[in-house]
């Protein structure tokens, strides 16, 4: 683009649209630049609810809010982050119901909340259970209003590289995936909004777009990855397909039952039962399936005993997804479920404002790591995260961009003539493997090696095989569509180089981490956690082409860190 911006935004769910949105209100021009329609966008798929502390109850407050988030996140959340978060997340609720958020309310006609693991109180605010579509919905329309006023969107722009220009990044250079060639975007500040990469596991609740783009450009910048190792599992996806099933199904009071109809959480968790921590179900659930008490390798999620009533008006959407991609209807039978690749705790490391260790980078939403969650996620944080340090970037990156000069064309202009001349050596590979057999692999041997339960021996076996794929990619993939428009066949190529990277990140970090914390669950040699030598993050940077590991301390305000029961 001839006319530089001064915040580009790259990717356009719940945290990019949030984070240009205030940019732009904040007086800055405002680009925003995604692969996908901003409506496709995977923050649409959350379905459960967005937590804050409304005080519709004296049982919580912000403060309970920011404890609960530490304990769940094993003690490796950051807690000033952590407080900073829940003390605005009330006011953010405010601001997306005043913009035309449809909210479900409860009989004295406030917002209502639900339960969710682990949370101390009801404190998930929800719109049934589409919450996620119409936080995305709501949030188009605010841009839209905005278009045409120093704001642009660049649809279906695929962004695979950061342009630095003396030591600060001024853009990005991206793929026009609709007319074909690579396109430069400038901007004094860029905001990384892409969201997670969940398609390095096969069986994943994520959307085929979450490759991990924005970490994979940073770390390839030679910008620190934090916690790597802490991926989550949803414990409630759907057998066979994978699709989520919200926890706003256990929220409402459902069940967990085993083959045997044992509601088996009261011997894992007795005070929580199915409320307990993400992290704490997922595992309990791989133990009874391991154990041979679960049904065609999943456990049974019963809401019968709801009763139409409240499925029908308070989970809708889950009822139509179980009776169609399980065809099982819950009002009367339980549905198949079991653990799901679902949220990357890790990502590009960041203060509370986004700000990365590139001036003029930031980073809000999955892709950055504030670190808010540490080593396991609460369900109904990640919603709120993004349009919290959504805005917090979008604020920061418009105060530091405007009045600075932009970038110099001829460095934009350098830059994309070398990233087209890369792209062109892609397309002229002719023989070799297609990027599909390489990522099918990844995924099914990250399942095996690298899921909810991690084994020294299964680690050592992964980190071969990533390196393995890693040969056959750079020895050249095929890409069989040479042509201009819509070629998802290159994306797809460049998107697997990303899942390569990362997955190498996540295996050195994760057999490096000699304990059993939050998501990272050691039970053959290390089952508890070590609080003496790893209450602290780690770093990935990316040196000679291998992941180089380094630890942080955490962030401790006002909360040492105590057994974690549930």
């Amino acid at each position: 683009m001839d006319t530089p911006f001064d915040v580009l935004v790259v990717g356009a769910g719940c945290a990019g649209m949030r984070a240009a949105i205030e940019a732009h209100d904040a007086g800055a021009r405002v680009a925003v630049v995604s692969k996908l329609h901003p409506t496709r966008s995977h923050s649409g798929a959350a379905e459960g609810g967005i937590n804050a502390a409304l005080g519709n109850t004296a049982e919580d407050s912000p403060e309970i809010h920011a404890f609960d988030t530490v304990k769940g996140s094993d003690y490796i959340g950051d807690q000033d982050a952590i407080e900073i978060f829940c003390e605005e997340a009330p006011g953010d609720i405010f601001q997306l119901e005043h913009w035309g958020c449809v909210f479900s309310r409860n009989a004295d006609g406030k917002l209502d909340q639900r339960p969710f693991g682990a949370a101390g109180s009801p404190r998930t605010v929800f719109s049934a259970d589409i919450t996620g579509h119409v936080l995305i919905q709501v949030l188009y329309e605010q841009l839209q209003r905005r278009m045409g006023e120093g704001l642009v969107v660049f649809e279906e722009y695929f962004a695979f590289r950061l342009v630095e220009d003396d030591g600060r990044c001024v853009g990005v250079v991206c793929w026009d995936l609709l007319n074909g060639g690579v396109k430069v975007v400038t901007g004094s500040a860029t905001i990384l909004a892409t969201g997670g990469a969940g398609r390095l596991y096969r069986a994943t609740t994520n959307a085929y777009a979450c490759t991990g783009d924005g970490m994979a450009m940073a770390l390839r910048a030679g910008l620190p990855l934090k916690d790597m190792e802490f991926m989550q599992f949803h414990p409630t996806t759907m057998y066979p397909s994978g699709i989520l099933i919200t926890e706003g199904c256990r929220g409402e009071g459902g069940y967990l039952l085993n083959k045997d109809g044992e509601r088996f959480m009261k011997r894992y968790a007795p005070n929580a039962l199915e409320l307990a921590s993400r992290d704490v179900v997922s595992r309990s659930e791989t133990t009874e399936i391991e154990a041979g008490r679960g049904l065609n390798g999943s456990v049974m999620l019963d809401l019968r005993h709801l009763g139409p009533e409240k499925i029908l008006s308070k989970l809708p959407g889950s009822r139509e997804l179980s009776m169609t991609y399980a065809g099982v209807d819950p009002i009367l039978e339980p549905i198949p479920v079991r653990p799901g690749a679902h949220y990357h705790m890790g990502g590009v490391e960041t203060d509370e404002w986004g700000r990365t260790g590139l001036e003029g980078l930031y980073a809000a939403g999955e892709t950055a790591c504030v670190s808010v969650h540490g080593a396991n996620r609460l369900g109904g944080n990640s919603l709120m995260e993004t349009i919290t340090f959504g805005r917090r970037s979008g604020r920061h990156a418009a105060e530091y961009a405007l009045g600075r000069s932009p970038s110099t064309s001829a460095r934009a202009e350098a830059a994309r003539a070398d990233a087209e001349t890369w792209v062109k050596g892609v397309l002229d590979v002719d023989s070799g493997e297609r990027p599909w057999q390489i990522r099918d692999e990844l995924g099914q041997s990250m399942l095996e090696n690298f899921g909810v339960f991690r084994y020294p021996d299964r680690m050592e076996t992964q980190i071969g095989i990533i390196q393995d794929l890693r040969r056959r990619y750079e020895r050249g993939v095929v890409v069989e569509d040479k042509g201009a428009i819509f070629n998802s066949d290159l994306t797809q190529a460049i998107e697997l180089g990303y899942l390569l990277d990362l997955a190498m990140c996540m295996l050195h970090a994760g057999l490096a981490r000699q304990e059993s914390r939050g998501a990272h669950s050691r039970p053959s040699d290390f089952p508890d956690r070590d609080d003496e030598k790893f209450m602290k993050h780690s770093i990935s940077e990316w040196v000679d082409g291998v992941p180089r590991l380094s630890y942080r301390e955490v962030r401790v305000t006002k909360w040492e860190p105590t057994v974690r029961t549930y």
